[in-house]
């Protein structure tokens, strides 16, 4: 299983990122998959969930109305697209499965700041 995180970056506050990973070695399209992030000297938390067809999404609160999660099976990558970036949103964004065992990419650091 590999999962490889994309679309980071530097962004001002009130901006937009989009985040990609793409999934390889399993089933993709079986199987829901996470974005969680973790900013420093914080406990990784759990950003957005998409089930393994799309049919179901759920978020944290911090970020509802402003991040939406999505797939791609055919291309066997989950996406992230946040919007109205504030500079709490700073944080390394990791995604991930479980297949049997927690799967986690390298993560994709996302800087919001002037």
């Amino acid at each position: 299983v590999q999962l490889v995180e994309s679309g980071g970056g530097l962004v001002q506050p009130g901006g937009s990122l989009r985040l990609s990973c793409a999934g390889s070695g399993f089933t993709f399209s079986a199987y829901s998959m996470r974005w969680y992030r973790q900013a420093p000297g914080k406990e990784r938390e759990l950003v957005a969930y998409i089930s393994s067809l799309g049919g179901t999404t759920k978020y944290a609160d911090s970020v509802k109305g402003r991040f939406t999660i999505s797939r791609d099976n055919a291309k066997n990558t989950v996406y992230l697209q946040m919007n109205s970036l504030k500079p709490e949103d700073t944080a390394v964004y990791y995604c991930n499965t479980q297949v049997a065992y927690d799967y986690w990419g390298q993560g994709t650091q996302v800087t919001v700041s002037s």
